[in-house]
């Protein structure tokens, strides 16, 4: 289904609000009440009337991930990995440019899936077979990073050169890297904040956009990076690495997979500068740390 689309605009509050109104219009739904619950590479808005999530993307430039993200779901439910589900409605609408998705909403226990749950639940998919038709296309662990360097507006040309040039040297070597495990269907964002435990207490995986096929060790260094910019501790990261049964912070290669990871997390921030002073404040630190790559690392999530 197709609505109306305008040329693009900065994505923003506002513009995320005003393509909730429109959605919920086209799609007869009821917004009273809405609620964002976040603003990064997409918006997600609560509809509690209707006990709907409303995921909005950037651009129509990630339409065929939006796709990807509708296909996947039904193939994780079909496999029996407990996942977010979409509604009945014919998707993804493309609204004001963006392509938007609805999903039923998840009854939240409140109490945070574990790294303990998500060790488990990444067992379980990277164990799956994948189908040919499903079309994963191959991981493209930068994809997004040349763009968003390009799109920032407060970047300087200092700092753009930089990491650009940061990107080029990465990709460089990751194609070099030769990788262990063997190759599977790949989250692409794998931490535990992509996992909802339901009042019920099962676990369920959310955020399909990134599912690629590729090497399970990537998505295993998103938790270690995690670690190793302050976000959790050792021992955490530890029973991780043995629930799932492979420690990736043991692997030659992983140190090509932490820089890559903490340049996407930059460049991910970076879109964000305007937001508000915190959030300008924690980009410079986080160039600071691309700049000297032997710094303690001291980060914020947002």
């Amino acid at each position: 289904m197709t609505v109306s689309q305008t040329p693009p605009i900065p994505f923003t509050t506002p513009e995320a609000l005003a393509t909730l109104h429109e959605t919920c219009a086209t799609a007869g739904l009821s917004g009273r009440d809405a609620r964002l619950i976040h603003l990064g590479e997409n918006a997600l808005y609560v509809l509690p009337a209707e006990h709907v999530v409303v995921r909005i993307a950037r651009s129509v430039e990630v339409l065929d991930d939006v796709r990807k993200e509708v296909a996947v779901s039904a193939w994780l439910n079909d496999s029996g990995i407990p996942a977010a589900r979409t509604t009945s409605h014919d998707q993804p609408l493309i609204v004001r440019g963006h392509p938007v998705t609805l999903w039923h909403l998840i009854p939240d226990s409140g109490s945070p899936a574990t790294l303990d749950d998500l060790a488990g639940v990444l067992r379980e998919l990277h164990s799956l077979t994948v189908p040919a038709d499903l079309g994963l296309p191959p991981l493209d662990i930068l994809s997004r990073v040349s763009e968003r360097i390009h799109a920032a507006p407060d970047l300087t040309d200092e700092d753009r050169d930089f990491l650009l040039a940061r990107r080029h040297e990465l990709q460089s070597a990751y194609d070099a890297l030769t990788f262990p495990l063997t190759p599977c269907a790949v989250h692409g964002d794998a931490h535990n904040e992509n996992l909802i435990k339901t009042t019920d207490g099962t676990v369920l995986l959310i955020d399909f956009e990134r599912f690629a096929f590729g090497p399970p060790e990537t998505d295993l260094a998103v938790t270690a990076d995690e670690h190793s910019v302050g976000w959790g501790t050792r021992a955490d990261y530890d029973r991780f690495a043995e629930r799932y049964g492979f420690d990736v912070l043991a692997w030659e290669g992983y140190p090509v997979l932490r820089d890559i990871n903490e340049l996407k997390m930059t460049t991910w921030l970076m879109q964000k500068v305007s937001e508000n002073e915190a959030i300008a404040q924690e980009f410079r630190n986080r160039m600071h740390s691309l700049r000297n790559p032997d710094a303690p690392r001291r980060w914020r999530a947002f």
